[in-house]
């Protein structure tokens, strides 16, 4: 006769009917235009993205799958679609403090146009330049001013000569100068003439010779005057001939940019380099080789470096870094190898994401920024800031002495939007004070939603939606009711629907796939079938190799019969994606003592806290269903054999709390039965996780063995609304060859693996404790006609 407690098929799964969808394959089903489920979410991004107060930046959570990154995307690109390209950002000489370079912003497109029109003009002056220096008229003004001065020249060298012979001094021209020599009678003396004339002579040619030495020095100064005015007037002219040449190419470029005036002002920094440097600079070398853009330049003083050009935009940026490094975010000045030393100029800045997404929208990965070294300090600088300041981390950490640039900072108006779980979300809350002030709207992600008709429906349309959009064939209505049914065990509840985008997209073109290999038109239900089992198939060798252990018996597991202080508890792994459940047996010893529960895995530091606790409840249950009327004397130890790591979660309390009760009274368990689920301290069974993978593990263990018509599971009474078995359990169910159990408190569970009522085992329990109690007692006052420290029989 069946159990009270057993469920029937209908139980165990909640099935999709294909007339609920209203069609007959996914090709008649309109697109979902919405995202499913997350309306919650949605509005926080909008409420994020709209809002545009500092600190308003955007931390979106949710576990992987869910499609985070696509519907964030979306909402971000509406809301960029509808705002204007933001300005140009560019770097320039900074003439008269060449190592802080300044920034100029200009509307979209105007930073490479800028560019351009100012390497046309130096490939303009390269030409015009050497053009007009070597022209006729400048070589007739340049022989002019030349002759003025050898003029100028000779008209004072032509003085001194005439005063001279007028005082018998003649003016000679020298290598190494000019000097000054006697004469007489038209010839000069020599050192011995001038010996042979008389003292008088001599004295009197001296003083002519000193005098004239003065006249010569004023002039020669006058000459260097002369010179000086000359060169300065030669200065002047090429200065005019090149400010003339240059006016006439600016005269446009200065015209077109009239109305900015940051540029205007650089435009005349740019002419009055140019006209300094002249010829210096603008006939030294070939075009080809000055204007390499490859190079570092002497021309690159006249450059544009764009650092972000929106002239191809038409809305604001919308960017992802992949890789957000503290380089990759906050951009970097880069150096070039000349002669065996570093050196930059402004042109080797290269902006970073910040700088691409400035004026519109930063999407980031939360774990891939935090794993890069110095990345998040770096970004919360730049908001707390509002702005962008390009540093190398050489220069930070003081790491290399070479030549660097000092960057104007960059004003930063961006939307900062981190995607991540929820883990980091309350780390970050918790341990980073400055987190909460500059990421002040949270977009927490839906895992799932209810399973209504209105649902099952949209969700339909969801499957239509991203077969469509993916390209595969059409799904029979029968296959979208099984990714349905999917879904809802996907979600570890048979009243809910998974919303992991990633999973389900995953089992569509795997489904697609299989359809292919059948050379199908459309998928059919047998082709999701198909495609869950060899997922699972994929992933089972250790399943495989577990249940291998227990079918040989080197994993002692019993599955018909009965035993004392022995019992089966259900456990599962979780292996990267998969997770199963498999069958662990659980033992206990019950003997005279002082009440001590002693939980070997927790002694061993192989149990983890949720276990430990669990034990401590169970014991407490104990306490209080048996201890009422004396203190509990017995001593007893629990344990999981052939355990050989860690044990957690307090999924087994109810396994433990039954095998002990049977170690304690002696009461046969049922081993063709297992159990699942935790206690609370009035012996209520609470719900458990994994509950499907559980009741698999030990049928698939039972099935290999044979199964018996009397095996079977018993779990907690709430857990019935999670199942979604796997459709052999189904099969073996509706034979009466397998059996599922419910139950709602720990006695109704050792009635149905004792086989005894409840009451009949709580007395047998209470019985045993009694004895215990009256052994303690009496050991602990022995009677007069006993020998002390005696033993007694129990």
């Amino acid at each position: 006769m069946p159990s009270r407690h057993e469920l029937t098929v209908q139980q165990l799964y909640q099935t999709c009917d294909p007339g609920e969808l209203g069609c007959a394959s996914s090709s008649e089903l309109p697109d979902l235009e919405s995202s499913l489920g997350q309306e919650r979410a949605l509005g926080a991004l909008r409420f994020g993205i709209g809002i545009r107060h500092e600190g308003y930046n955007l931390y979106v959570m949710g576990s992987p799958g869910l499609g985070k990154h696509a519907i964030v995307r979306q909402l971000l690109g509406q809301q960029a679609s509808r705002a204007t390209p933001p300005s140009d950002w560019c770097y320039v000489n900074n003439f008269r403090t060449p190592h802080k370079p300044c920034v100029l912003r200009l509307p979209a497109g105007t930073g490479c146009e800028l560019d351009a029109n100012l390497r046309a003009l130096v490939r303009s002056l390269l030409s015009a330049l050497p053009a007009a220096f070597d022209s006729n008229d400048y070589r007739n003004a340049m022989q002019g001013l030349k002759d003025k001065f050898k003029a100028r020249e000779e008209q004072l060298f032509g003085e001194v000569e005439s005063r001279a012979r007028a005082a018998g001094i003649v003016l000679l021209r020298t290598p190494a100068g000019f000097t000054l020599a006697p004469i007489k009678d038209g010839e000069v003396l020599d050192s011995e003439g001038f010996d042979k004339l008389s003292d008088a002579e001599k004295q009197q040619i001296n003083e002519h010779t000193e005098q004239m030495r003065q006249v010569l020095r004023q002039a020669l100064q006058q000459i260097a005057t002369a010179s000086r005015e000359h060169d300065l007037q030669v200065e002047q002219f090429n200065e005019a001939v090149t400010r003339a040449t240059v006016e006439h190419q600016f005269t446009e470029l200065e015209a077109r940019y009239s109305d900015l005036a940051e540029v205007t002002a650089f435009l005349a920094e740019v002419k009055r380099d140019i006209v300094e440097k002249g010829l210096e600079l603008f006939g030294s070398a070939p075009a080809e080789k000055l204007l390499d853009r490859q190079r570092l330049t002497p021309f690159n003083r006249y450059f544009v470096n764009v650092l972000v050009d929106h002239g191809s935009s038409t809305d604001a940026p919308l960017v992802y870094e992949d890789y957000p490094s503290y380089q990759n975010l906050l951009g970097r000045i880069e150096h070039q190898a000349q002669m065996g030393t570093l050196y930059t100029d402004f042109t080797l800045i290269k902006g970073g994401a910040l700088h691409r997404a400035n004026g519109g929208y930063l999407l980031l990965d939360v774990r891939k920024l935090l794993g890069t070294p110095f990345a998040w300090e770096a970004l919360k600088r730049a908001l707390q800031g509002r702005e962008l300041r390009i540093q190398s981390l050489e220069q930070i950490l003081s790491l290399a002495s070479t030549i660097s640039l000092e960057p104007d900072p960059i004003p930063l108006d961006v939307k900062v939007v981190l995607i991540g779980d929820r883990l980091l979300y309350y780390l970050l809350t918790q341990y980073d004070p400055e987190f909460a002030l500059l990421f002040k709207v949270e977009a927490d992600f839906a895992e799932d939603l209810p399973r209504s008709t209105d649902n099952t429906r949209l969700y339909g349309r969801l499957i239509a939606t991203l077969q469509r959009r993916e390209q595969l064939r059409p799904l029979e209505v029968a296959a979208v009711a099984r990714l349905i049914e999917q879904a809802a065990r996907t979600a570890a509840d048979a009243e809910k629907l998974s919303l992991n985008m990633q999973d389900l997209l995953d089992l569509l073109h795997e489904a697609d796939y299989w359809a292919g290999e059948q050379q199908q038109a459309s998928i059919r239900r047998a082709d999701v079938e198909r495609a869950i089992d060899e997922r699972l198939h994929r992933a089972d060798q250790i399943r495989e190799r577990m249940l291998e252990a227990a079918l040989r018996d080197l994993r002692h597991i019993e599955t018909e019969g009965s035993r004392v202080a022995q019992i089966n508890g259900l456990a599962i792994m979780q292996l990267g994606a998969n997770a199963f459940g498999h069958p662990a047996r659980i033992s206990a010893t019950a003997r005279l003592g002082d009440g001590k529960l002693i939980d070997i895995e927790r002694e061993v530091e192989l149990g983890g806290a949720l276990h430990s606790k669990g034990v401590l409840i169970l014991s407490a249950y104990l306490a209080s269903r048996f201890g009422g009327r004396q203190p509990l004397s017995f001593a007893a130890t629990l344990v999981f054999e052939q355990s050989y790591g860690g044990v957690e979660g307090d999924s087994a309390s109810a396994a433990e709390l039954c095998v002990l009760q049977s170690a304690l009274a002696s009461l046969p368990l049922r081993q063709d039965l297992a159990i699942t689920g935790s206690v609370d301290q009035h012996g209520r069974l609470q719900v458990i996780g994994g509950v499907n993978e559980k009741i698999e593990g030990f049928f698939d263990l039972c099935a290999a063995r044979g199964l018996t018509g009397k095996q079977g599971v018993i779990i907690p009474q709430g857990n019935i609304k999670h199942l979604m078995l796997h459709r052999e359990v189904l099969a073996a169910v509706a034979d009466g060859r397998f059996h599922v159990y419910a139950v709602e408190h720990a006695e109704q569970a050792m009635a149905l693996l004792t086989g005894l009522a409840a009451e009949r085992v709580s007395d047998a329990v209470q019985q045993r404790l009694d004895e215990l109690s009256a052994l303690r007692q009496r050991y602990a006052h022995p009677q007069p006609d006993s020998p002390a420290g005696g033993s007694a029989a129990p």
